[in-house]
């Protein structure tokens, strides 16, 4: 048991205190080159963020220099140096103000205005976040303070991302969206407390040297103005955190009930629309008219679902078909044809799905088995694997997986056949063609 335990011990991986201290104050300062390569960072994820593009944001994270001031100011409040804390706020505000005003400029400047996915996916921070910033820092203070740093602080500035947060908000001042700019701000400072808190646990956790000594009083009071912001900035991400599983529940609801009761008699769901933030549902129907009863039967199996409180509103497409006279042969002939179309239409979608959810379910596998092949063969360049039909005669074909692979240096007869055995395996496939490029 003791064995165990030691394996968790950080005495043994821990470096100097002094050279840790002048490690984390050697990042704080932004002037010259350390203020350049910020503007920089700015610049790449702006532009990052305008063509959403995941890979040059994580570049942008990776260069940014913005993760020194924040762990000084943990650290300095960690171990009382009150010289240190004022600097890396100083410093910290620089960075932020000169981030910020870059980022706005650039949108300014910039003829794309829309807002992506990358855009958007900052301004509504919630409690996961909060747990992703802590934990980063968690990570970040640690390898600090260690002699086996590896690559964990790149690591640690990608997951925390303080750079996207504030460039999204110069987004969202440049474009006079305010909600942008104040929940992008705030999932910047919800990193900002949560690293710097991260921080000065650790550094007290291992008890690194008081460097300035206060009285009671003073020790209490910074204690309680810690916790006072830790707790002002972490209340309204539960909230939100909150807001967010609700609303994801909501529409998991919603989404079973369509499957399972949204349905009517020569009737077609043309459309749904689900408004999970106001608990609101629109579904358009074609074909004949609905009656009341039909709707209320329809609302009335909501709460089997979790759904008393939505608002279910039917709207019909096709409605005007119920003013057919039906004593009319041609106008019969009609309605039975536009019936019978959208039935047409009906299993034509179904088919599609079918073809989509088979070519989506081909790119995962052939996604996986080309990572598993990489780990294994570090100098594969490219891969195809996809299935195919082998033409024997005119008259005979055979079901096959084709497989091509660069590799960047040739390999065995012994070593290809050892990987066409594998993939058969892996693909559940009896046959499978290799080509070695």
């Amino acid at each position: 048991m003791d064995n165990i335990f030691a394996k968790f011990r950080l005495n043994n991986d821990k470096e100097n205190y002094v050279n840790v201290i002048e490690s984390i104050e050697s990042g704080i300062v932004f002037r010259g080159t350390n203020l350049w390569v910020l503007i920089f960072a700015i610049f790449v994820a702006s532009l990052g963020l305008n063509v959403n593009s995941t890979a040059v944001i994580i570049g942008a994270m990776l260069i940014s220099p913005l993760m020194g001031p924040i762990m000084g100011v943990g650290l300095g409040m960690g171990i009382n140096d009150v010289g240190l804390l004022r600097k890396s706020i100083y410093n910290y505000l620089v960075a932020t103000i000169v981030a910020l005003s870059t980022s706005t400029i650039f949108f300014l400047l910039s003829p794309l205005s829309d807002a992506h996915s990358e855009i958007l996916a900052r301004t509504s921070p919630n409690i996961y976040d909060v747990l992703i910033a802590f934990f980063g820092g968690l990570a970040g203070i640690l390898a600090t303070s260690s002699k086996f740093k590896g690559n964990v602080i790149p690591g640690v500035a990608i997951a925390t991302a303080l750079m996207p947060p504030l460039c999204t908000a110069g987004y969202g001042l440049a474009t006079l969206q305010f909600s942008f700019f104040f929940g992008a701000f705030y999932l910047y400072i919800i990193n900002t407390v949560f690293i710097a808190l991260a921080t000065l646990l650790i550094v007290r956790f291992l008890k690194f040297p008081i460097k300035q000594l206060q009285t009671k009083e003073s020790e209490a009071r910074a204690k309680r103005i810690i916790w006072i912001v830790v707790m002002l900035t972490l209340i309204p991400s539960l909230y939100f955190g909150y807001d967010i599983v609700k609303q994801n529940r909501f529409t998991n609801d919603v989404t079973r009930f369509i499957t399972n009761e949204a349905y009517f008699e020569n009737d077609y769901l043309l459309s749904k629309k689900i408004d999970a933030k106001n608990q609101a549902v629109t579904l358009v129907f074609g074909g004949k008219e609905i009656s009341q009863k039909e709707i209320d039967e329809l609302k009335g199996k909501l709460k089997s679902y979790n759904l008393e409180k939505c608002d279910l509103e039917i709207k019909q497409g096709f409605a005007y078909l119920s003013q057919v006279d039906k004593e009319n042969t041609s106008k019969n002939d009609q309605y039975n044809q536009l019936t019978d179309v959208l039935s047409i239409k009906d299993q034509q979608l179904q088919l599609l799905q079918k073809k989509s959810d088979s070519i989506s379910d081909q790119l995962k596998t052939g996604s996986q088995v080309y990572k598993e092949l990489k780990v294994q063969y570090p100098g594969l360049k490219y891969a195809v694997i996809e299935p195919s039909v082998l033409f024997i005669d005119s008259a005979k074909t055979k079901p096959i997986f084709l497989v091509i692979v660069d590799l960047q240096k040739n390999i065995s007869q012994k070593e290809k056949i050892k990987i066409q055995d594998w993939l058969q395996v892996r693909l559940h496939q009896d046959s499978v063609a290799m080509i070695f490029k």
